[in-house]
């Protein structure tokens, strides 16, 4: 026997309990300190913010003057049209952002599969607008809708359509934020349709193909059902984030014309740091991450769904 073996195999010392790592206690021991950081972490701010929206905050002569307000700041919130304007646009992105991407990716993704040379390439084409920067994407589209030289008008201008002010209208305004944040995130899907793709049993399709089942019912009888988790868990993901949008409305639009393009995160920015209204900024942050939980739960549940089917 090695000395390596005989060290493993060596007995503990009289009294001594060697840990297992099947052991509940020891794993508690381990785990637990990082465990109630991470808790800490997440919690306490949490608990702060929920404490803070209780309140009126002032700054007077370099300290903080809390004054107790209650539910007031609550109250407040169904009265607020930057609130209202906030939800209902917010919930328009969210849902015409993501649809769109899912669409996007899960065909790219097909395509992508049925290549047989190539497919790094394309890989790489594709997953290039999620890995630019925030900033860079708000500069690039705001050129490209610009109304005097920008190249979307200066396209559809060759097709004898006149220019128009894609970020100025507040008919298109919104509609042009969600553009920009499909092109953003449809590589996200696309990464997440491919991978799931990938990994689906060819025999089931092998067997189809010799049972002659045509590509669209092998498509919708087949791939359809077997993407469902993948669907699922991708379209809760990039919901949750698409309700938190923010970069792209401010470098845009700044949440106009008027209410167009307002969004939640965008109404708390200013409430919070524009009017300095703390305490009511809070209350709001509050509503967001009720509601963001109440998607998560939602997402939990179509998870669990679509593992059922």
């Amino acid at each position: 026997m090695s000395v390596t073996s005989a060290s493993m195999t060596a007995e503990a010392p009289a009294g001594v309990r060697r840990p297992r790592d099947d052991d509940p206690v020891w794993r508690w021991v381990a785990f637990g300190p990082a465990l109630l950081l991470m808790l800490a972490m997440g919690t306490l701010p949490l608990i702060n913010l929920v404490f803070t929206s209780f309140h009126d905050v002032a700054w007077s002569g370099g300290t903080a003057q809390w004054t107790f307000r209650g539910l007031d700041h609550y109250g407040e919130l169904s009265s607020d049209p930057l609130v209202s304007a906030g939800v209902v646009n917010t919930i328009v992105f969210a849902l015409g952002a993501v649809v769109g991407q899912l669409v996007l990716g899960f065909v790219l993704a097909l395509l992508v599969s049925r290549i047989d040379r190539g497919q790094v390439l394309f890989r790489a084409v594709f997953i290039l607008p999620i890995l630019i920067p925030g900033i860079v994407i708000g500069a690039i589209w705001k050129l490209m809708l610009n109304f005097d030289f920008g190249l979307i008008n200066q396209a559809i201008g060759l097709l004898g359509i006149g220019p128009h002010d894609w970020l100025g209208d507040a008919g298109t305004a919104l509609l042009s934020v969600i553009v920009v944040d499909i092109w953003h995130w449809t590589p996200f899907c696309f990464l997440l349709f491919l991978a799931g793709i990938e990994s689906l049993p060819g025999d089931v399709f092998e067997a189809s193909r010799i049972d002659g089942a045509s590509p669209w019912q092998e498509f919708w009888l087949i791939t359809v059902p077997l993407m469902i988790p993948t669907i699922a868990v991708t379209f809760a993901f990039r919901l949750v984030l698409a309700f938190k949008v923010f970069d792209e409305v401010y470098l845009l639009t700044g949440g106009g014309p008027g209410t167009a393009t307002e969004v939640i995160s965008f109404t708390l920015y200013q409430r919070f740091f524009t009017e300095d209204r703390v305490g009511y900024g809070a209350a709001i942050s509050v509503a967001v991450i009720f509601f963001i939980c109440l998607l998560l739960v939602a997402g939990l549940s179509m998870r669990r769904l679509g593992r059922a089917q």
